[in-house]
């Protein structure tokens, strides 16, 4: 079989393949709350066979979202929005995850589209709030210098993944992602350009390692037993005397221990929005990180960045790189990548991908072209 189209389980829930949406902050939330355009915006993925859609990075307080739009789960209010899209999911026999996080010093900015910097209105609907980190360190000159958290602060913060997570599980989602990549508060909490802390939760790599760790104790401890959970990391911070990949496998093999079933592999991100980005990138430039976690912490991985053809993530797969294959912009670009994957790699049966409104006519159609001499591909 096909190494895409081949079903994983984890714990109690099998994949049916291994392509996953990512999560896409669409910043459209009205107070963390999901609105029309987040129904739409799943429904595109919703008929396109994948094995698991996340929901957009989604803030456990107010004061841990990256902008005025992005959604959350800090009180039940949000919860419905939220069942809403899983339901929607569901019903195509996708599974469907939440990503849950804190944006720590990189929170109370513009939206992506509205050019990402810190906000500067100190009032009316969409005012600046004050950013909280492990040390009080700016991220570039002239950004707001973030509150140092005490250790009240940080006892409140893992409460607040805890509550977050029971949300989720309300919602019915399937899987709960712990965001500790791209500069946000846990990723801050780990690299040592961001942590300059004297006490428990600084220091070494294993005092640095201490917040992210207990958030994926408290987060298992209500998260069910059946209900895989995974964990995003940035490998490396690109920055000289930041994170490595040698950190990395010890926080891996670490959060393996804690219950974290899934490694999603990502990068960077101490610096600069991540949305706008002027890097340049090959395809598949993160899958190396992907594949040394997973062989050096024993741990089930997610590759991601610039996956785009089906050939590509087939080979990542085979290659043991990693054992699911994440895709966002491409997705974006092309709801039904994987039908089209179905086609390309000689699936036995491409139009099962679909659900049975699509497949049936679209069979119909590829035989009617085959008897005009037509190539069904097309």
């Amino acid at each position: 079989m096909s190494p895409l189209f081949s079903p994983l389980t984890l714990r109690g829930l099998i994949l049916r393949n291994r392509a996953v949406l990512s999560p896409m902050c669409q910043y459209q939330a009205l107070n963390g709350e999901t609105v029309p355009w987040h129904l739409q915006h799943h429904a595109r993925f919703a008929s396109g066979g994948l094995a698991l859609a996340f929901v957009e990075a989604t803030g456990v307080v107010p004061e841990g979202r990256i902008t005025h739009g992005c959604t959350g789960l800090w009180h039940d209010g949000q919860i419905a929005g939220m069942k809403a899209i899983v339901e929607l999911y569901h019903s195509t026999g996708t599974a469907c995850g939440i990503q849950i996080g804190h944006a720590g010093r990189r929170a109370s900015c513009e939206r992506p589209f509205d050019g990402a910097a810190p906000i500067q209105r100190r009032d009316g609907p969409e005012a600046r709030w004050q950013t909280v980190a492990p040390s009080a360190i700016a991220e570039r000159a002239g950004a707001p210098v973030p509150h140092e958290m005490t250790a009240a602060e940080i006892a409140a913060l893992i409460e607040t993944f805890r509550t977050a997570a029971l949300r989720a599980l309300s919602a019915g989602f399937d899987v709960v992602e712990i965001h500790g990549a791209h500069g946000y508060l846990l990723h801050s909490f780990f690299s040592p350009l961001t942590n300059r802390r004297s006490d428990g939760y600084g220091g070494t790599r294993e005092r640095r390692m201490a917040v992210p760790l207990a958030v994926a104790e408290a987060v298992r401890a209500v998260w069910p037993e059946n209900k895989p959970l995974f964990y995003r990391t940035s490998v490396i911070d690109g920055i000289e005397g930041g994170l490595t990949v040698e950190d990395s496998v010890a926080l891996a093999s670490t959060l393996k221990q804690r219950g974290i079933d899934v490694i999603d592999c990502s990068s960077l991100g101490m610096a600069g929005s991540g949305s706008l980005s002027a890097l340049k990138i090959t395809p598949g430039f993160q899958v190396p990180y992907a594949a040394a976690l997973r062989r050096e912490a024993g741990i089930a991985t997610m590759a991601v960045g610039a996956i785009i053809d089906p050939a590509q993530a087939e080979t990542i797969l085979r290659e043991g790189s990693a054992d699911l294959i994440a895709l966002g912009r491409q997705m974006m670009a092309e709801p039904h990548w994987l039908y089209r994957a179905a086609l390309e790699l000689g699936h036995p049966e491409p139009f099962s991908i679909l659900p049975r409104p699509y497949a049936f006519y679209l069979e119909r159609r590829a035989k009617a072209l085959d008897l005009s001499g037509h190539n069904s591909r097309h």
